[in-house]
């Protein structure tokens, strides 16, 4: 399980992770597989692609508008999985592939995750599917050994949690506000809270997401869980630089390495 593995080696050696979140085609694929190189080589050490969809509940305006960007641009399941594949030829990074129940339902779901595990995707995250309702998806998951994201949010019971930790593989992806993905000005203390109320049910690597935007979020955020995702801010630059691609892997590639040392 080579998520989980990766965020535990940091942790024995004392160091933080990063994962960076982008929407696989925007603005097109071939784009997308350049950045999963740039963001890997700046420091990421996991990288979440986001299977645009056109009603995506969890993500705030900016992942929505580039989701859009790639459906314009016809970006299919089929076609980000041979992206990957194409990936998987240079670079070994931990990939997770982050996308809504419907579109892997639409798909079928041994369909869409022996795809995923056979182009070499480690990981899924799918936020609008809860436990009660994850027992299907996770026995494929589990027998084809593609670790399925878990999430927890500030409104989590123990109990609640307690279940959850009993499942949880890779990561839990610990939800630092209720809401949207997007950029926040200010890190909620309340997560803290959550952290340590997690760490009393499990010891499987604990992320903080969602409105995590620059360095000093990530270095406070990193100073309680194991790493973070910065995806809405990393978009952020996808959009400014479209229309540019050497500009735009040069502003993703300084920003991901800024990052990564703040957490360091």
């Amino acid at each position: 399980m080579k998520i989980e593995k990766t965020l535990r080696d940091l942790r024995e050696k004392k160091k933080k992770g990063l994962i960076i979140y982008i929407a696989a085609g925007d603005p097109d694929l071939e784009t997308t597989e350049q950045l999963v190189y740039t963001i890997a080589e700046a420091g990421a050490d996991i990288i979440e692609l986001g299977i645009p969809f056109s009603d995506p509940l969890a993500d705030g305006p900016t992942i929505q508008q580039a989701s859009q960007r790639a459906l314009n641009g016809k970006v299919t399941i089929p076609k980000i999985l041979s992206t990957i594949e194409k990936i998987r030829k240079k670079s070994s990074v931990p990939i997770a592939l982050m996308t809504y129940y419907n579109p892997i339902f639409y798909y079928g779901l041994d369909r869409f995750v022996a795809g995923s595990k056979a182009v070499g995707v480690d990981g899924l995250i799918v936020p609008d599917l809860p436990l009660e309702e994850s027992k299907e998806l996770r026995d494929i998951t589990e027998r084809l050994e593609i670790e399925l994201i878990s999430f927890i949010a500030p409104t989590s019971t123990p109990e609640r949690i307690d279940a959850i930790a009993k499942v949880a593989q890779g990561f839990i992806y610990c939800v630092s506000v209720t809401g949207v993905t997007g950029v926040r000005k200010n890190f909620s203390p309340k997560i803290v809270e959550m952290i340590e109320k997690i760490r009393l049910y499990t010891d499987v690597p604990l992320v903080i997401g969602f409105g995590i935007s620059n360095y000093e979020q990530a270095k406070e955020a990193t100073k309680y869980a194991d790493a973070v995702i910065v995806g809405s801010a990393v978009v952020k630059i996808i959009e400014n630089y479209q229309n540019d691609l050497s500009m735009l892997l040069g502003q993703v590639r300084s920003f991901v390495k800024s990052l990564k040392e703040a957490i360091q």
